[in-house]
């Protein structure tokens, strides 16, 4: 086995039902950028990869688009959700609030704690969770 130093997280995928709306909201609401793309015509899938910087140095979303799926996908009960850091979550969560995004818990502090979060949802009711940093 190779030394653990040199292993690093390269992402995370998650099937979505509509492509469009999803890059539409991890883009505009959460400000990550499309790094590349591809289709499989065979498979009848597209992958979609997402983030805020390369792959070659930060961890990434993918985004997988079975083209044939009509139901909703199930979360299962083994996932939790995605987290990300915020400079101002009260701020985030305000402007979010405002173009639609469900929040299902309002920032605050955590319970038996200091930390303030929030969980927002996307488009397929994945939770994000939002972490307030450099406070």
């Amino acid at each position: 086995m190779a030394e653990s130093g040199a292993y690093r997280l390269l992402h995370t995928m998650i099937r979505v039902r509509d492509q469009d709306k999803s890059i539409d909201f991890y883009t505009r609401h959460l400000g990550m950028k499309v790094l590349r793309q591809k289709e499989f015509e065979g498979g009848r899938f597209t992958n979609t990869f997402i983030g805020y910087g390369a792959e070659c140095s930060d961890a990434v979303i993918e985004l997988t688009y079975n083209w044939d799926e009509k139901e909703p996908y199930s979360h299962g009960s083994g996932f939790g959700h995605l987290a990300i850091g915020v400079p101002d979550i009260y701020l985030t969560c305000e402007a979010l609030e405002k173009e639609g995004v469900p929040i299902p818990r309002a920032p605050g502090p955590m319970k038996h704690g200091t930390t303030v979060i929030a969980f927002i949802e996307d488009p397929d009711g994945y939770k994000i969770e939002l972490i307030e940093q450099g406070h």
